[in-house]
């Protein structure tokens, strides 16, 4: 009896680990993921797919790791309300914006939630939207001492900005009209620093981003009034048509979590809206 036991629990050992790993016996991609999420989402889809969701890994109020060293977040709470009132389970994959992409492109994820603005220019390079789910725009920050009250105090200067990004693009179209230079991070955070420290003159970046962090980390820089653009939404993204299932179910449930208030019990959980 002891050895039929042993037999099961090894067969059930064995059954689990099979589940975890990639194809042909390869080992999952090296990164954190959110396994709570994909074990609470309730299992409504018989198949028992298990989505793969990419994101970046540091995006405040939308993606972040808090106090706790919990990962958190506008986007992770939508997408776990999102999945709870369709029924279906993901795992969360936390790569990083590049990174998140790259593995969307080559199949190694299925979606990305990432605070993505959608844009023709995107849609055009083979991302694929959602319906919107946030209206931000981006805009200009320096350190808090600083003198510069606009784009006419960078000239000879150095900016900011975090690669592949609308606030990016956003530099990027202002650069040569008033003479500044961009200088490209992987990440808000690192880019910050580098405003704090003198590194450079300005950062752009995602307007609600910016006020979080200088709100709750204390960081020693300030927004220019007058600097925003017009505002984009953020959108879930897939690069491969066969996921359209999953961009189908992203929407349903963001039209049911706005109609029953979730939605807006969400975004007044970080911004206080």
């Amino acid at each position: 009896m002891k050895k039929k036991l042993l037999g099961i629990v090894m067969a059930c050992m064995m059954a689990t680990v099979a589940g975890c790993g990639g194809a042909s016996g390869e080992s999952a991609q090296p990164a954190s993921t959110t396994d709570e999420a994909a074990a609470e989402a309730p299992a409504g889809d018989a198949s028992g797919k298990v989505w793969k969701i990419a994101t970046d890994t540091s995006f405040k109020p939308f993606e972040y790791t808090d106090d706790s060293g919990n990962f958190v977040g506008i986007d992770m709470d939508i997408l776990a309300a999102i999945a709870e009132d369709q029924g279906f389970k993901y795992e969360m994959q936390v790569l990083g914006w590049d990174a998140s992409i790259a593995a969307c492109q080559a199949g190694q994820a299925d979606g990305m939630i990432a605070g993505a603005s959608i844009t023709d220019e995107r849609k055009e390079s083979g991302w694929i939207f959602s319906d919107g789910y946030y209206d931000a725009n981006q805009s200009m920050a320096v350190e808090a001492s600083s003198d510069i009250t606009g784009f006419d105090g960078l000239s000879g200067k150095s900016v900011a900005v975090k690669t592949g990004t609308m606030s990016a693009s956003y530099a990027e179209s202002l650069a040569d009209q008033y003479g500044f230079t961009v200088t490209y991070f992987e990440d808000s955070p690192t880019m910050y620093q580098a405003v704090v420290g003198g590194q450079v003159a300005a950062t752009f970046d995602d307007t609600p981003i910016m006020a979080a962090n200088i709100k709750d980390s204390g960081l020693s820089m300030k927004i220019v009034d007058g600097t925003g653009n017009d505002p984009a939404q953020y959108g879930f993204a897939i690069f491969n048509a066969d996921n359209q299932e999953l961009v189908d179910l992203f929407n349903k449930g963001l039209a049911n979590i706005k109609a029953n208030g979730k939605y807006d019990e969400i975004v007044a959980k970080y911004l206080g809206e």
